[in-house]
């Protein structure tokens, strides 16, 4: 099984998050990375999912 099937399998269910993440993402570069991270802590993102997001924005899922 390859990445792209993996991919397909992982249904995202959980929206809210989703789009905590993506605010946090586009106030990046007026906020920068530490005020993006304490915000996505704040709003009770998981640690690994809020570092990924932030510090590897190519191992993002696409909206």
């Amino acid at each position: 099984m390859n990445s792209v099937d993996l991919h397909r399998q992982q249904v995202r269910t959980d929206h809210r998050t989703r789009d905590i993440i993506n605010q946090a993402v586009a106030a990046l570069p007026e906020v920068g990375l530490r005020r993006a991270a304490e915000f996505l802590f704040a709003m009770g993102v998981p640690q690994p999912i809020a570092l990924r997001t932030l510090v590897y924005p190519t191992h993002r899922r696409s909206v």
